[in-house]
């Protein structure tokens, strides 16, 4: 017994010694890594006041001064000139000040183009009248209140009119606990509609009506699915020959873009995807030509994300970008010119760049012909003017300082070198600059990409441990490209003696469409396999990564992929925190989690799933989320709680009261990091 005594004695000694070692290493982590002071000259967001001249703001060792850029020239500007030029300021972002865009519809009218009709719903049905409410006649007669009319669609012509009528379901509902309410002693409950997957969802049908003909509606002549994930109007053609509605299977392995006729309707397919896997439909874009002529269209039926021209009268596809590289966001289409200004990544894949970064491209709508307006090898952030003749180009990559340069949106030439981001100061201090890093994944062939960072003052004779921050939702990329010296979800974990990595793996977006579909029914693979080779090859050649016991940690997905990382990977994982993860795709919301793991369910939603799973835990876990989370249901933290102690598995657990999906307090990144350094170092 007294040696018991003494074994526990020695241990609290440790642990109250480990505690006074990280106050004092946390507050010097405070100290030091607050980067950003000591950023000078960095990336700008232009005011634009005019098609060649913008106002900004930037920060000087003096403190924050302000330019107007006119033309070719920069001088320097009062703040009170600033807050004038800002009072206009559009330029593609919502006036704070125009109410009318945040107003919550409350009745379905739609006036026609004219101004001389106007379309609405009345006891779930469809009527028009005149502006004045004269001479009023009902349309349809089938909209009932488990289906009423929803959507209405003018035609220019002012008299053809497209509708949606969609049932009335109600949705799976959630009930958030909040236990410590500010204003009362007893807790607040709040339902919450959150459809998941396998849920039934509604079921929509569009309909067609000439408001000029007494018969009214004009029947569809094809039957309309009803396995929709969602069908949707879309719009007329400027002809008001045709209107057009997407369908979206549920599964996301089938989505169609379809036309009616306006006088026949006769509905058929202008634009077809379909696939083995999932069609990512955020990715799609249409656009359809002022003449109704032609349909521009992005697909990865070639394997990447190509723009295509579809002819609407025959339907005959013409591939007009091809490579491997993808089309990204559209800044503009611009018919009269004849040329598309649009942001790509992975043009210079081949000759050593990060297929990440962004560019910005200008493509002939005839040839396809492509031109880099932006040919540095550096990740470009971009705004253009009204006009789009123009734009600022902020360029620069984890290892490279901004640069801010305007240019030409026919060539790309510089017209104005603005500024130089000035890091010296941060260098003075003891700055590590990040490294971007490449090494083969799992296939031997594939590159895979990310970045090291490392602390202050770094030593290379020494050994430090490695974290990796991680998120791995499929729905895009997510290691930072641009300069960023400071960091907010690891800065501080740098100067507490950690290297920190953060890596894109197999399953996510921005690569090749065999790339991401690594995900379909697999959302445990987290890209892990390629992750554990690309560190394995950065601490071969760097001597001073310390491999031994490696730690994760990330957010909502990131949450979930940290767990995965401890259950499915412990041979390399050995502490994890997971905060406010959705730990099976059974219980989050639908709209996310069938599009990577299908409808109907099948047993991979297990095989993926950290609850069904939680038996295989054998690392240090710290388990994170709040119980307001309206994001991630918080029962899915708590389903694997009760799973690991079933198992008897030992971990660490935060359920905070009131908190909500955001969990980037500083009392909870102090317990985040105090957890690593006590079991990872």
């Amino acid at each position: 017994m007294k040696k018991l005594i003494a074994l526990l004695a020695a241990g609290l000694v440790v642990t109250a010694a480990l505690a006074q070692d990280f106050d004092k290493a946390y507050a010097k982590a405070l100290e030091t890594a607050n980067y950003g002071a000591k950023l000078y000259n960095g990336a700008i967001r232009p005011v634009w006041t005019g098609e060649d001249s913008f106002v900004f703001r930037t920060q000087d060792a003096g403190g924050e001064v302000f330019y107007r850029v006119e033309g070719t020239q920069k001088t320097p500007i009062t703040k009170a000139d600033f807050d004038e030029a800002m009072k206009g300021w559009r330029n593609g972002y919502y006036d704070p000040s125009d109410e009318s865009q945040f107003a919550v519809r409350k009745q379905v009218r739609e006036v026609a183009p004219d101004s001389s009709r106007v379309a609405f719903v009345r006891d779930n049905n469809v009527w028009v009248s005149c502006i004045d409410g004269a001479d009023e006649q009902q349309l349809s007669f089938d909209g009932t209140d488990a289906e009423p009319y929803v959507q209405l669609l003018w035609a220019p012509d002012c008299h053809h009119l497209a509708a949606m009528k969609k049932e009335v379901l109600k949705e799976r509902e959630i009930l958030l606990r909040e236990s410590r309410p500010s204003d009362q002693v007893q807790p607040r409950y709040r339902h919450l509609d959150y459809a998941k997957p396998g849920d039934r969802l509604p079921q929509s049908t569009p309909a067609l009506f000439d408001t000029n003909n007494p018969v009214g509606q004009i029947a569809l002549d094809r039957t309309i699915p009803r396995d929709q994930y969602f069908l949707e109007l879309g719009q007329w053609d400027s002809a008001s020959t045709f209107f057009t509605f997407e369908y979206n299977q549920r599964g996301h392995q089938l989505y169609e873009l379809c036309a009616v006729d306006a006088v026949s309707g006769a509905v058929r397919t202008l634009a077809r995807e379909e696939t083995n896997t999932f069609i990512y439909y955020y990715d799609l874009w249409r656009y359809l030509t002022e003449d109704g002529k032609t349909l521009l269209w992005i697909s990865e039926r070639d394997n990447w994300r190509h723009l295509y021209k579809i002819d609407v009268a025959s339907g005959r596809t013409t591939q007009l970008t091809r490579g491997e590289w993808n089309v990204r966001e559209i800044h503009q289409v611009n018919e009269q010119e004849g040329y598309i200004l649009a942001n790509a990544n992975g043009l210079a894949a081949d000759k050593g760049e990060d297929p990440y970064n962004k560019h910005v491209i200008r493509i002939d709508l005839s040839s396809g012909k492509v031109t880099d307006l932006t040919p540095e090898n550096a990740n470009h952030s971009v705004q253009f003017n009204r006009a789009y003749t123009r734009f600022v180009d902020n360029y620069s990559r984890p290892d490279l300082p901004s640069t801010t340069v305007v240019r030409d949106a026919v060539d790309g030439k510089v017209l104005l070198e603005v500024q130089k981001e000035d890091i010296s100061a941060l260098l003075k201090s003891g700055f590590t600059m990040p490294e971007v890093f490449c090494a083969k994944g799992r296939d031997g062939v594939t590159d895979i990409w990310g970045t090291i960072y490392r602390p202050f003052n770094f030593n290379p004779r020494k050994k430090y441990p490695v974290v990796e921050y991680i998120y791995a939702g499929p729905h895009d990329s997510h290691v930072e490209k641009s300069f960023q010296a400071y960091a907010p979800r690891y800065a501080r974990l740098l100067e507490l003696g950690f290297i920190v990595v953060t890596i894109d793996g197999m399953g996510t977006d921005n690569r090749s469409k065999a790339f991401q579909d690594v995900a379909w029914r697999n959302i445990k693979d987290g890209g892990f396999p390629d992750r554990i080779l690309w560190m394995q090859a950065a601490a071969k050649k760097y001597k001073y990564m310390d491999l031994s016991k490696v730690g994760i940690y990330g957010y909502s997905a990131g949450g979930q992929n940290t767990l995965s990382a401890l259950l499915f990977h412990p041979e390399f994982y050995k502490v994890g925190v997971a905060l406010c993860g959705c730990h099976d795709n059974r219980m989050d919301k639908i709209w996310w989690n069938e599009q990577w793991m299908g409808y109907p369910l099948g047993p991979w939603y297990s095989e993926s799933s950290n609850v069904d799973n939680a038996w295989r835990l054998e690392g240090k876990l710290f388990i994170i989320n709040g119980e307001m989370d309206d994001n991630v249901d918080p029962a899915s933290s708590l389903q694997v709680v009760s799973e690991l102690i079933k198992y008897n598995k030992d971990f660490e657990q935060l359920y905070l009261p009131g908190h909500t999906h955001n969990l980037g307090s500083d009392w909870i990144t102090r317990r985040i990091y105090e957890f690593f350094y006590r079991n990872c170092r």
